[in-house]
């Protein structure tokens, strides 16, 4: 976002509504998430990242921002070709290298598969960051259907699993997981129910997962958004909730992808060296209750 330039308020979004799943570029209010006025200190130099869910969004926020400080990146996407393209060549603009993989990290053997093309392609592997997702937005809970429930705790919780046990016989000291939580996993959120149960077990998988690997050194960490504006948001909420998106928090507005990448560059970076089983709030001021 060009200094310039305010924050859009959740009133900016009015209107916002598309068909999941929804493409970035298709948005009419378009995600802050080319990190312009992101000034790289070259804490990645060397380095090498595997995202999940980033050809739009946070991860493709965290991707651009990971190339900027000297990293290169494979990106993991599960259906819009043209905004994955477009993340890479948003990264390759920023001075990285970026390697694309269309997979679903619902499967196992997808997931073993995606690390090894990353690893085939750049030689090492030092940073995962677990950020795939699926949410649909349901009114009445006994209306719940099996297969959206089985899908968001697939997506959520179990392909975090299988790409942390992929990544890891690649990891070494130093190294990290960064997960991607959620507030509504602390709080809850009466439409969200199945979503919020998976994001309140990233929490937990976070802090066990640290304990775990700690005589390794390799450090777990997990960002913990408020609302942020990505595609999920028009492509799975109801209308009235898009329309007041981001109001509940204390700055009034809803966060931009931009804006969480930085986060996501100090836990993998050696900033964060003596961090490991945090719970990184970045919510615009939504209090969690614990």
């Amino acid at each position: 976002m060009n200094d310039n330039e305010q924050r859009p308020k959740a009133k900016d979004i009015r209107g916002e509504k598309l068909p999941y799943p929804a493409k970035q570029s298709d948005m009419k209010r378009q995600p802050d998430s080319d990190l312009s006025n992101y000034l790289a200190a070259g804490k990645l130099k060397g380095k090498v990242a595997i995202i999940t869910g980033a050809d739009s969004g946070i991860g493709r926020a965290v991707a651009i921002a990971f190339c900027k400080e000297g990293a290169n990146v494979a990106i993991v996407y599960n259906e819009n070709t043209e905004d994955a393209e477009e993340t890479k060549r948003l990264c390759e603009a920023n001075g990285g290298e970026c390697l694309v993989i269309k997979s679903d990290v619902r499967y196992r053997q997808m997931c073993f598969d995606a690390v090894e093309k990353c690893v085939g392609e750049f030689g090492d592997l030092n940073i995962l960051v677990n950020n795939a997702a699926f949410q649909k937005a349901q009114k009445n809970f006994e209306d719940i259907e099996e297969e959206d429930l089985r899908r968001t705790f697939e997506t959520n919780i179990l392909g975090y699993f299988f790409m942390a046990q992929a990544a890891l016989p690649h990891l070494k000291k130093g190294d990290a997981i960064i997960n991607t939580g959620s507030i509504v996993g602390r709080v809850g959120n009466p439409i969200l129910i199945d979503y919020t149960s998976t994001k309140g077990a990233i929490h937990s998988f976070t802090k066990s997962l640290a304990t775990n690997l700690g005589e390794k050194e390799i450090r777990v960490n997990c960002v913990v958004p408020g609302p942020v504006w990505t595609p999920n948001i028009p492509g799975t909420m109801p209308i009235e909730e898009v329309e007041n998106f981001g109001h509940e928090v204390a700055l009034k507005r809803p966060g931009q992808p931009e804006e969480l990448a930085p986060a996501y560059v100090f836990l993998a970076s050696e900033d964060g060296s003596f961090v490991t089983g945090c719970l990184l709030d970045v919510t615009g001021g939504k209090m969690s209750s614990d």
